[in-house]
């Protein structure tokens, strides 16, 4: 790195330290800052591994301020980010904008409505995030309401309504109430039969091409004037099983030269010959299609507001016929854009990503390379760093970019502090070790809390360093918690050189572990399996533990058996 660019890092992360102390009245550390540094700063990115060691004297440098001393100095740098962060702090607290027409409702009542077709990929979070978020701020209700009515093109899986429901528990939140669809039929019909005598459905027996061509005329089937009591015969028949798929199906009256074809006389009811895979619900062959039981059911159950899609926008206009019928009053809508997830070569979609497990490319949906709630929880994010990253994106009608760097620098503000330090060599090279050494190394745990102590390393006749850190023959490295060697193209000397040598003479710092006695550990990342060596006192760590592997980044030890692994969260 030349100095040129060391000094660019420096402003940077003095910047991003005081930013980060300043809008949290707190101590910076590194962590929180490497995330919003990198996503500023993409060509920082190559020498991750080495912006912590220059960025840790300067946050110890803003640490020691008081808040007013950092708030002077951000003034003197970022004048523009000060008054962001002061505007920020005079608003509402809440990062969510009002719901509509709150006050009219005595009570905020919301629904999650999943089609339980696979578990959660990332995108599925933002219902779960800002809903529950809204509940809290409202004191609300919500619920989960399984949409589970197409068994056939939408297949339910039946492990993935525990699993959605595990989720949303992961996320943070507990819903008032669990419904699925599937149990509902009879409650459906009922509302059918009662639309049809209304006159607002009727049977219709048009092939679809047949019916597609008149709506697009707008002229209507031959059967839209059948007597109401031949479209009630012929719906129980339906309920019954006697027509077979595509030969008959219920249509809302709706207008037949409405403006948007796609509102004129929609399927309520079809038929399904493929058996739905829950055994409560297999019997049925007369399933309502979603618009119709996505409103009855928000009608029965209360629901006071709804977030949805902005492409969903024709299932509020043709569900508002139906309440139209029923003289009931619509809940409010909040329609907001899609949102697109950077950071991952799998697809943000539950059929590719179940095809890439049957097919041998994924290992499970919680494979590290795949882009679900499951993966991310095996590799150590909390859920809640999750939401506040959704959150985050607010619930504007506009399309939304959701960066992954978001919510890792969210989860590193949730477990730098409570991660301990440790050491883990991928793909090591095995350098000899000479000169006046101690018996054993005693790095911290964590640098920042000197009183949890310190881990106990042997120190051995070689140790293991990664290929990127071999250096020059006749330089010198700070070998991380032991102090100064130099290369002599063999082999690694002990120079004796104080702290001073990283401090003035830039001598780079490299981790280290021994070649003796050091853990096989494989590491699953986003980017494939990696190999190495972890330092002995890793294996006496549970499964579950966060820790940061220095100049790696935070993992979670996933087991500890004749194959220890370690998942990769970030850096």
């Amino acid at each position: 790195m030349d100095s040129e660019l060391r000094d660019q890092i420096k402003r940077a992360v003095k910047r991003h330290a005081l930013i980060n102390a300043v809008k949290h009245e707190s101590e910076p550390n590194v962590g929180a800052i490497m995330g919003p540094l990198m996503q500023d700063h993409p060509k920082f990115r190559e020498h991750g591994d080495e912006i912590p060691q220059i960025a840790g004297p300067i946050v110890s440098d803003i640490a020691g301020m008081s808040h007013e001393e950092r708030r002077e100095q951000l003034a003197d740098l970022d004048s523009e980010a000060l008054a962001d962060i002061e505007a920020s702090d005079e608003q509402d607290e809440h990062p969510l904008p009002e719901l509509p027409n709150v006050d009219q409702y005595d009570e905020v009542r919301m629904r999650c409505a999943p089609n339980p077709n696979g578990p959660w990929h990332l995108g599925h979070a933002r219902m779960p995030a800002v809903i529950g978020t809204y509940k809290q701020r409202y004191d609300g209700w919500f619920c989960v309401r399984f949409d589970d009515t197409d068994p056939e093109t939408k297949r339910p899986d039946l492990d993935a309504y525990d699993a959605i429901l595990d989720d949303v528990s992961y996320l943070g939140f507990d819903p008032n109430a669990v419904y699925k669809a599937s149990d509902r039929l009879e409650l459906y019909y009922d509302y059918a039969r009662e639309l049809i005598e209304k006159g607002g459905a009727y049977t219709c027996s048009c092939p679809a091409d047949e019916f597609s061509q008149l709506k697009n005329n707008g002229k209507p089937c031959p059967h839209r004037d059948k007597p109401v009591e031949t479209v009630e015969h012929e719906f129980e028949q339906m309920i019954s099983g006697e027509y077979d798929s595509g030969e008959m199906v219920l249509r809302i009256k709706t207008d037949i030269k409405h403006k948007n074809p796609a509102l004129r006389d929609w399927v309520g009811f079809r038929m399904i010959d493929t058996p739905h895979p829950r055994d409560d619900a297999a019997e049925y062959r007369c399933w309502p299609m979603l618009d119709f039981q996505s409103g009855i059911d928000d009608h029965e159950i209360g629901i006071t507001h709804i977030i949805r899609g902005i492409d969903l926008q024709d299932s509020a206009k043709r569900q508002r016929f139906v309440y139209d019928y029923f003289d009931w009053e619509y809940p409010e809508v909040v329609h907001w854009g899609h949102v697109q997830i950077d950071g991952y070569d799998v697809p943000m979609s539950t059929s590719s990503i179940a095809e890439m497990i049957n097919n041998g490319e994924l290992d499970g949906w919680d494979d590290p390379r795949a882009p679900t709630l499951a993966s991310l929880r095996r590799r150590g994010i909390k859920g809640d760093a999750i939401v506040d990253a959704m959150v985050e994106l607010g619930t504007s009608t506009s399309n939304v970019d959701l960066s992954m760097s978001s919510v890792y620098s969210a989860n590193r503000e949730r477990i730098d502090k409570e991660a301990d330090r440790y050491f883990f060599v991928r793909n090591p090279t095995s350098i000899p070790l000479t000169g006046d050494t101690p018996s054993t190394a005693s790095p911290p745990l964590h640098p920042d809390y000197p009183d949890r102590g310190s881990r106990s390393i042997p120190i051995t006749d070689a140790v293991l360093i990664e290929p990127d850190d071999m250096p020059e023959p006749d330089t010198r490295v700070w070998l991380k918690g032991l102090g100064c060697v130099r290369y002599d193209g063999d082999q690694f000397v002990t120079t004796g050189d104080d702290i001073s040598a990283v401090r003035e003479e830039d001598v780079p710092v490299i981790h280290w572990v021994p070649d003796d006695d050091s853990i096989n550990m494989r590491c699953r990342t986003p980017s494939g399996d990696v190999q190495g060596y972890a330092e002995p006192a890793v294996s006496d760590l549970l499964p579950d533990t966060i820790i940061q592997f220095e100049r790696v980044g935070f993992v979670r030890i996933d087991q500890q058996d004749q194959d220890p692994i370690a998942y990769f969260a970030h850096q």
